[in-house]
């Protein structure tokens, strides 16, 4: 059974989002392949530029830990969007 993609083929929903937080932060790919690894997320740079060009999928120990890094919601990384509470 082939694994799940976007609509448009893309194995990533956060691609764009990464490469913009990544910039906003002033963060290399090395750079934040860097954090990452401390937070314990064994990723290199070149990992990094396949999530930026939807070429690899990400798992959600990943997306909890970019989270953290950006101080954004998952909502954020995979919708673009925060959720607004109640």
């Amino acid at each position: 059974m082939p694994k799940p993609r976007t609509k448009t083929g893309e194995k990533n929903l956060i691609s764009s989002r990464l490469k913009e937080l990544r910039q906003l932060h002033g963060l290399s790919q090395r750079d934040l392949a860097h954090l990452l690894q401390l937070s314990g997320i064994d990723m290199d740079k070149n990992v990094i530029t396949r999530i930026e060009t939807n070429k690899r999928y990400v798992t959600d120990l990943e997306l909890k830990a970019l989270s953290e890094i950006f101080h954004v919601s998952y909502d954020y990384l995979i919708d673009g969007e925060e959720k607004s509470t109640p």
